[in-house]
């Protein structure tokens, strides 16, 4: 048995040396590919600026024609443009990250604002998001969902959210509102508070990605125990960015006072019993189907950095829909800000 474990532990050694060879080279092939696009968008884009339109224009099919015939498919005329439009959105050669896929700079490529293009190309080479996940970050607006929870002014944020550390503060990762069509559920008054909670679980990997940066699950209805009566919170995380807890409670239905004292209770049961010397206070957050914007503005939420109110979107909201929302809370966000300059 002892010789049989040696070898087992020998074969898993070399097994994962040959898997991490395997990916290190599938990275540098693919990275290769990136580069040479880049370099192939170069020399066509200096080509045609350099001679007249009527040659820019027939070039194109002369290279398309005869590196097809070469080289097999991958280099039809879209597809030569396209990387000429990737050295034009990217021009800088050592900005092109060696962490993103072709498949990744196609999507990035479709997004017009640079500052919003930049937000996305760091996030995705610094959290792994696979080509699938960022298209999903893109099309729910993940930066304009960070970007509508700062409390500071706009500009101050757009340079801040470009920086590759965020700040260890809740303000720069939380999201509001938060898109959680990938549960497929129906958007009625039919399910439960267990019946998302399920659904979270059931789907725990893309819940993560929504979350946003350093989440990892801790524990599903936690049950702490006060005099003898026991209460049930119904998802912890860890957050490893901000160094803190993050206790979540969830509801189906519009945000009560209630909702916002049994949040606080949650959260200061954890500052009393549970949070170690070397973590920062924990945060709470309601995540609800329906925000009440009064009992917002007139609770603890006001002016708790720590005690949040969130929306849920159980389907994926249209770009009107979700700058009307957007707007909406920076309105709160204002309207809380001015009341507490003035006092």
């Amino acid at each position: 048995m002892e010789k049989k474990a040696q070898k087992t532990a020998v074969y898993n050694s070399i097994r994962t040396t040959l898997v991490n060879a395997r990916e290190k080279a599938y990275t540098a092939v693919n990275f290769a590919m990136v580069e040479a696009y880049w370099e192939i968008g170069r020399q066509i884009m200096e080509a045609q600026n350099n001679q007249r339109a009527e040659y820019g224009a027939g070039l194109i099919k002369y290279l398309s024609e005869h590196l097809t015939d070469e080289f097999g498919k991958g280099f039809d005329e879209s597809s030569l443009r396209r990387m000429r439009q990737f050295y034009q959105t990217f021009p800088i050669r050592a900005a092109v990250r060696h962490e993103l896929s072709w498949t990744h700079y196609r999507l990035l490529m479709k997004i017009d604002d640079s500052s919003r293009r930049e937000f996305y190309l760091n996030e995705c080479a610094e959290c792994n998001w696979s080509s699938r996940q960022l298209e999903r970050q893109i099309t729910t607006f993940y930066y304009e969902r960070l970007l509508a929870t700062r409390k500071e002014g706009r500009e101050t944020v757009k340079n801040e959210i470009q920086k590759t550390e965020p700040k260890a503060a809740p303000d720069y990762i939380l999201k509001d509102p938060y898109i959680l069509e990938f549960l497929d559920l129906k958007e009625n008054k039919t399910y439960h508070e267990n019946d998302l909670e399920q659904a979270l679980i059931d789907n725990l990997q893309e819940f993560l990605l929504e979350l946003g940066k350093g989440f990892s699950f801790v524990a599903r209805q936690r049950r702490i125990t006060i005099d003898g009566d026991h209460y049930y919170i119904d998802l912890v995380f860890y957050n490893y960015i901000l160094k803190c807890f993050v206790v979540i409670d969830l509801k189906t239905g519009k945000l009560t006072y209630q909702d916002i004292g049994q949040i606080d209770f949650y959260v200061r049961y954890f500052e009393e019993n549970i949070k170690q010397p070397d973590d920062n206070p924990t945060i709470g957050i309601v995540l609800c189907s329906e925000k009440n914007d009064a009992m917002v503005k007139y609770s603890v939420l006001a002016d708790n950095n720590r005690l949040f109110a969130s929306k849920y979107m159980l389907y994926l909201p249209t770009e009107e829909e979700l700058k009307k929302e957007l707007e909406r809370e920076r309105q709160i966000i204002e309207s809380s800000l001015r009341e507490g300059a003035s006092d």
